[in-house]
């Protein structure tokens, strides 16, 4: 549970900074241990509101998530959180692309393109996982120019990553993977 809960904070401190960014930098430091009470009655908060809030900071900037860059790092993203244990039941690859397909972000583009690219990825994941995880990795890794569709590459992985309710080590492991292609520090997402 604590790790949700650190994960909660960052991302409450991301969303802070995002907003107070223009702000001349008001709001400083009432983030740290003293500002702590203001959470109180979200710290019980479920992975179902921690996933609610990656979704709309996706949502958020969802205009700015169009280029082909953003597409193909989360469709291996997703690949390598669905085949994170090093195995995809036909019923896990399934419900993924559903995720996928029916995300608000992602249907900046075409579904068929979305699926052909995640099941690219997922085929080769099962054929050669190690082979298969360095090819995604560096897909991932294109992404890092724009820190923004960076972070969203990982939001997007998170999001399909805790769709299930459960956060498994070998899907962590996927994401500070992929936060070390993209250079962001994983802390930033709990992770």
């Amino acid at each position: 549970m604590a790790m949700w809960d650190k994960i909660k904070d960052q991302a409450k401190t991301f969303q802070q900074s995002q907003g107070t960014r223009g702000a001349g930098g008001s709001g400083q430091g009432s983030h740290g241990p003293q500002g702590g009470g203001r959470s109180g009655s979200s710290s019980g908060g479920s992975k179902a509101q921690l996933i609610g809030m990656f979704k709309s900071q996706l949502a958020s900037a969802k205009n700015e998530l169009k280029s082909g860059a953003y597409r193909d790092a989360s469709m291996a993203m997703c690949a390598l959180v669905a085949a994170a244990d090093g195995r995809v039941e036909p019923s896990e690859r399934q419900r993924v692309e559903e995720l996928i397909v029916s995300n608000e972000v992602l249907q900046n583009f075409p579904a068929d393109q979305l699926r052909q690219r995640f099941n690219q990825h997922v085929d080769r994941l099962i054929a050669n996982f190690e082979q298969g995880r360095a090819e995604a990795l560096q897909v991932i890794a294109k992404a890092a120019k724009k820190p923004a569709e960076a972070r969203a590459v990982v939001q997007t992985g998170m999001v399909v990553a805790g769709a299930d309710g459960t956060f498994e080590p070998s899907e962590q492991y996927a994401i500070r993977e992929a936060c070390t292609a993209l250079g962001i520090p994983p802390t930033e997402f709990g992770v």
